[in-house]
Parts: C-alpha cells; structure tokens; sequence
C-alpha cells in the first residue's frame, strides 16, 4: 500500500505542477475549454491516463478535473496528476484557476450508530457500519457525516452544512455570507473553517483544507 503524504508534503510536491490545487483528499487542475474542440481533445486526453479513470467533467466552458478520493493522498495520486497534466499539455490545454469547493451536511447527534441506517436510506446512500460517513454512490451528491456531541444540542438546529474552498477563497466567502445577512457566530477554529448562522439561526461552516487531518 502506497504510504499517505502529509497536507505539507502535497503542497509542496504541487510546486511541481502549477495550477493543481489540493482540497479535500483529491488534487485538481482546471482547463480552458471555451472552445469546444480544445475541451473535447483535454477530456479525451485525460480520460486516457493510467488505469484508474480521473473524474473529469466539461461545465461553462470550464474542463474540471480531479483525481479519485482513498481518503489520503499519495505519491501514486502524484504520479497520475503529472501523467494528466502532460496528457492535457499535449494537446493544447491551458489552465484557469480552480473553482471547486465541497458541500457536506454534518448532521450533530449523540448515537450515529442508531441514525446513520435512517439517512444512508432516505437519500439513496450506502452504509457499511462506518460511523463517520455515508457514501453516495455516484459521488455526485452531498457528503454526509455525523458529529457525536455530548447530549442533545441546544440553541441550534442539529443538521448543518460544511462547504470546503481553497484556503485563498474562504474569508472572501465568509464575507459575503455576512454581508448577505449572515452573522458570525465564532472565528476561533480560522483558517480551519469559520461558523456562520442565518437569521434563523441555522448553522453552516467554511472549511478549508487546513481543518482537514492529511
């Protein structure tokens, strides 16, 4: 088994290839792909690496890419975005800068054990006795976890919503939060991730990768 490389080791191996970021386990790189025929060439390109098939995907004139998610990053995840980003170069693809960001709904409880067989059934996901996720099957929808607290929560509601940007993106994010009629609820975990509530109270974090355990 391939060995897992720490958050500071990835960052600084990706000094080696310009334009990939690191968020949330996966690297990513984004290309131009405004023309049509340049997108098709880039998607076709890195669909064509290694045995494993990146995620790729072709959105408003974007070609996002990002490698598969084992829960930790290591050189073999390395070697395979050096393999994509000489494919996508062959071909003409330029890079533009990386928009991704990850949304989880973590969901506050005192026995996840006892809920996470109600929610992997509602939204369709699997669950294999893992407390700490659920798993969707497409890897297409919300990320869901359960934070065990001690008792019931009081003075909020239990489910809230975790979105992960890159670490440059997210005090633009919890401004704008704020300024659309947010308030801050406390700051004291930044730049790991920043709690924000609407008028109702409801809760949501902004994460970035430095609250993650790589």
């Amino acid at each position: 088994m391939t060995p897992s490389l720490t958050r500071a080791d990835v960052q600084a191996r990706l000094s080696d290839l310009p334009g990939w970021v690191l968020l949330v386990d996966r690297l990513h790189p984004a290309y131009d792909g405004t023309d049509p025929d340049t997108a098709r060439r880039v998607a076709t390109a890195v669909l064509g690496v290694g045995d494993t098939l990146p995620e790729v995907h072709v959105r408003n004139g974007v070609v996002g890419v990002r490698t598969i998610s084992t829960g930790h990053v290591t050189t073999a995840d390395l070697a395979v975005a050096t393999a994509i980003e000489a494919a996508a170069s062959s071909v003409g693809g330029v890079h533009v800068p990386v928009t991704t960001s990850y949304t989880d709904l973590g969901i506050d409880t005192a026995d996840d054990m006892r809920i996470a067989p109600f929610w992997a059934a509602v939204l369709g996901y699997e669950w294999t006795g893992d407390p700490d996720a659920l798993n969707d099957p497409f890897g297409t929808r919300l990320g869901v976890w359960f934070q065990v607290t001690d008792g019931a929560a009081t003075g909020r509601n239990r489910p809230h919503v975790d979105v992960s940007v890159l670490p440059e993106r997210a005090e633009s994010r919890v401004r704008a939060v704020i300024e659309a009629g947010g308030r801050l609820v406390t700051d004291e975990f930044a730049p790991r991730w920043w709690v924000l509530a609407d008028a109702d109270g409801n809760e949501a974090c902004v994460c970035t990768e430095e609250g993650r355990g790589l």
